[in-house]
């Protein structure tokens, strides 16, 4: 076996920016962090990785033919590498955590870019495919999907005023199920806080929720977050 000729490389690295690139533009298109040069990028190195790999292994082999030489330890060290990156974009705000896909695009990115680089044309490109219908086209079929969406409700009401069944019974017809209930006192403003843990598949449901307790007398602060 010789080393990677140049034309060989050239096409590798291109084919590696493409795809790269495409997955990028779809990323960069719904605003995330790591658009299209960032995943044209992380491709276009991994294909670089996985080449020096390759003709490192050649090389040494060249000179002495009895070393042993794992062509595969450098694009593993890589992917580590690439680990680090990727959870540089996952943001957790409350409940809900974001930049979870792009991580994993970016990590599935530099696999692509390995498997091109080391010559596994159909692979790496049969996998591109897959993960662009995965990003564009089953995001429709994501959106439909009822979720359970989780959220926090901070409730303030007056010392002498016994509401929390009412509350709680407002926010069960309202088609929540509530996890748990905290409680608090605070002496200085004569105030009993309630923070509900509660969850709900609807929605539109924490909107109409919001509007009929902003509407009890009783509640002197509200607040919903999650």
């Amino acid at each position: 076996m010789h080393m990677i000729p140049a034309y060989e490389i050239i096409i590798r690295l291109l084919l590696g920016a493409v795809i790269g690139g495409i997955v990028g533009f779809e990323r960069e298109v719904h605003g995330r962090a790591a658009g299209f040069r960032t995943q044209l990028i992380v491709c276009v190195a991994s294909v670089l990785i996985m080449i020096v790999s390759e003709n490192y292994y050649h090389h040494i082999r060249g000179l002495d033919p009895t070393l042993r030489i794992d062509p595969a330890r450098i694009s593993a060290g890589a992917l580590i590498g690439i680990g680090f990156l990727g959870a540089g974009v996952i943001i957790k705000s409350g409940f809900a955590i974001r930049g979870l896909t792009t991580a994993a695009s970016i990590w599935i990115v530099s696999a692509i870019g390995l498997a091109i680089g080391g010559g596994l044309y159909l692979e790496g490109t049969f996998t591109a495919v897959i993960t662009i219908t995965a990003l564009v086209a089953l995001r429709k079929v994501e959106r439909n999907i009822r979720i359970w969406r989780y959220k926090t409700i901070s409730i303030a009401t007056p010392l002498d005023e016994d509401s929390e069944d009412e509350i709680t019974e407002t926010i069960k017809k309202h088609g929540f199920h509530i996890h748990s209930v905290n409680y608090g006192r605070n002496k200085a403003k004569g105030e009993i806080t309630y923070n509900l843990m509660v969850s709900s598949r609807d929605k539109t449901a924490i909107r109409k929720l919001f509007l009929k307790l902003s509407s009890m007398d009783f509640i002197n602060t509200l607040r919903i977050s999650g």
